[in-house]
């Protein structure tokens, strides 16, 4: 598929100057591209940035969101004082776009991230961005880097980010009135270097993700900012993630570094029920693909003491899909629980994974109606 791409070294200019900047106005500067000159090794990306084409931008002022703006510039000019940068008013999502067996171009529950995009705002006092909105930005953002979304079979995707930061200028501690939304891709693999193989995590006290009746349960940039010296104590012993106990008893599997928890156990999927955790999109699809495979499912607390009788666990999010789990040493105690085999997952996980990827691949029917299919 041929695309027509804008290339303009002015157009950040022409956007923030409010002189016209938008993209049918600039179509005159413009060069064809297909997804062949990309020259990009699909089966090898990680998941790190890549610079794309476009990203897209909408801003709320005066008590109104504007127009979709389209920008070729990494860059966001703001004022020194503007309130995402002193007062961390700021949240964010991550969803995936995926080129099918058919070659069309799916994006997996963007409803949802719309949904869960209004409640991180409200969580933290900013303008819900209005769903319709926010998916008109999604389906732009990925029609505008189509040839970055990587082949069919290649195990990538494209990675879209939408985030949403108070620019208001502010000294004195309140909510921003003005806001801006960024939507970013980047075409993407595997999270974890080993991919679909069982890792090791391990676990302590010394660190909670949040506070009890925080912002644990919206996705907002200061969530991951309290997990870092966590995480890179646990990347130094050798670990892939720090999973956390609940911040009010440390009794409680909360979450498993920046994914959710689940474990299988007598033929139930079995995940933490928990104010403190951020509601994954990825972990509601694979309890309803348990309920359709037949799998009971029960979110509940899980005790530390339930471990052990585990047949399976794994973590699960939008990055990493699955990441089954063989290992956890608990750090304070010294004790350590095992799950299945080092070498592969667990036969109920590798199902559940392989069912989501399917959907999302366009390889089986999509009986839930989960995957939006662009008309490109």
């Amino acid at each position: 598929m041929v695309i027509n791409v804008l290339k303009t070294d002015y157009l950040t200019n022409l956007i923030y100057n409010k002189t016209p900047g938008r993209l049918s106005s600039l179509l005159a500067a413009k060069t064809t591209l297909t997804m062949a000159e990309n020259n990009i090794d699909w089966g090898s990306l990680s998941f790190s940035y890549m610079k794309t084409d476009f990203n897209v931008r909408c801003t709320f002022t005066n008590g109104k969101w504007g127009p979709i703006e389209v920008s070729d510039s990494e860059y966001v000019p703001l004022h020194i004082a503007a309130s995402c940068l002193h007062y961390g008013q700021e949240s964010f999502e991550g969803l995936k776009a995926f080129r099918g067996k058919d070659g069309k171009v799916r994006i997996f529950r963007p409803i949802e991230n719309a949904k869960r995009f209004i409640r991180s705002a409200e969580g933290i006092g900013m303008e819900p961005m209005p769903e319709e909105l926010f998916l008109e930005m999604v389906r732009k953002v990925v029609e505008l880097n189509e040839r970055f979304v990587p082949p069919y079979g290649t195990g990538a995707s494209l990675y879209i980010r939408p985030f949403q930061i108070g620019i208001t200028p502010l000294v004195g501690v309140k909510p921003a009135t003005d806001y801006m939304v960024i939507m970013l891709v980047t075409p993407v693999g595997p999270y974890f270097k080993s991919g679909f193989k069982p890792c090791k995590v391990c676990m302590s006290r010394d660190h909670d993700r949040v506070a009890p009746k925080g912002t644990g349960s919206i996705k907002v940039g200061g969530n991951y900012a309290a997990s870092l010296v966590a995480g890179e104590r646990a990347h130094n012993l050798g670990y892939s993630v720090m999973l956390y106990l609940d911040p009010k008893e440390k009794k409680y599997i909360d979450e498993c570094g920046a994914a959710n928890f689940f474990a299988i156990k007598d033929n139930t999927y079995i995940t933490p029920a928990s104010e403190s955790i951020l509601p994954s999109i990825t972990n509601m699809s694979l309890r309803q693909i348990a309920e359709d495979l037949g799998v009971k499912v029960e979110a509940r607390p899980i005790a530390i003491e339930e471990l052990p009788t585990f047949e399976e666990a794994s973590a699960c999010g939008t990055a990493a899909v699955c990441s089954p789990i063989h290992l956890i040493d608990d750090l304070d105690t010294g004790k350590s629980y095992t799950f299945g085999s080092p070498d592969e997952a667990g036969p109920v996980t590798t199902k559940l994974y392989n069912q989501l990827r399917a959907i999302q691949n366009g390889e089986v029917e999509d009986i839930h109606g989960w995957c939006e299919i662009l008309d490109i």
